[in-house]
């Protein structure tokens, strides 16, 4: 990513969810998992003929997400994939008449997968930019930013503007990484101050992240601003947002680059489900409303 980073970049694997840690980093009485979505959009017959022939014939899409980025996708108590993506997958492969098949897979690979044909989708929280749109077509489906989260009552009086010296947590090879390593750290060393040691306390994990600055093994960390706030409200207290969210940019499903018709017929899909409600419903259910698009477009990244 540029020096002015969005969100994730590249990420990493999943987890098993065993409790409150597993999720968020630990809480006294964290809110339970909404229960997956009962509901499934009726298939349109105009959409699902855009589907390849060859995904017809298998009545399923393979779909890759990071089982451990809450709400946006990890795995329950039960140890099913859950989350906001896995529910617009299932809705959005709905429309198209087949049945979405989630994959948890290591998040730095998730693109690569897509690219061998592993994948036939990634709905992973992947930030629509310019470097992935060479490799891979993206469709628009949400919109946020990033934002820091510390302990309750910022013990160690971290300023969010720099955290010149201060120890951040984040997952290893996203944008938060690169945004201390390519932006933040220059700009302390500009100001003569500290720069943030390592360039990040980097997890393979963000539920690890989490529990780094719950435990006071750092006293920041650095995610997509509906992770933090979801791991806020799940922490019991212990951690609290720091600031606001910044750096706002889409999110995009991402697609095998040059396969225009699935492309098309996803892209058509989220914005069916968009207008008829479907993905209100959901985004509403994992609280999340505020990160609604009204439009899915295609390799929309911001200049």
């Amino acid at each position: 990513m540029r020096v002015q980073v969005h969100r994730r970049y590249l990420a990493a694997a999943a987890v098993t969810l065993t409790g409150c840690l597993a999720i968020t980093g630990c809480g006294d009485s964290p809110d339970p998992a909404p229960r997956p979505s009962s509901s499934t959009p009726a298939v349109d017959p105009a959409l699902a003929h855009l589907v390849p022939e060859s995904l017809r014939a298998k009545g399923r899409i393979t779909v890759a997400t990071d089982a451990s980025y809450a709400p946006m996708s990890f795995k329950d108590t039960e140890g099913r994939v859950v989350g906001v993506d896995v529910d617009l997958g299932k809705a959005i492969a709905a429309k198209l008449g087949l049945k979405a098949q989630f994959q948890d897979a290591k998040f730095d690979g998730i693109l690569a997968g897509v690219l061998a044909g592993k994948y036939d989708l990634a709905i992973s929280d992947l930030v629509v930019t310019k470097e992935r749109q060479k490799v891979v077509d993206m469709v628009t489906y949400l919109a946020s930013g990033q934002a820091i989260a510390v302990k309750a009552g910022n013990p160690d009086s971290v300023d969010p503007q720099l955290l010149c010296g201060v120890r951040v947590a984040v997952q290893s090879a996203t944008v938060a990484a690169e945004e201390i390593k390519n932006d933040r750290n220059p700009r302390c060393k500009s100001a003569g101050k500290e720069p943030i040691p390592g360039d990040g306390d980097k997890f393979d994990l963000q539920t690890q992240v989490t529990a780094a600055v719950t435990a006071g093994r750092a006293s920041a960390m650095i995610a997509d601003s509906l992770v933090v706030d979801y791991a806020v409200k799940q922490s019991g207290g212990r951690l609290e947002r720091l600031g606001q969210p910044y750096n706002h940019a889409p999110t995009g499903i991402a697609v095998p680059k040059g396969d225009g018709e699935l492309t098309r017929a996803v892209q058509r899909a989220v914005q069916s489900i968009i207008n008829d409600g479907t993905y209100a419903q959901i985004l509403d259910r994992w609280g999340v409303g505020s990160s609604a698009v009204k439009e899915a477009v295609i390799n929309g990244a911001p200049d």
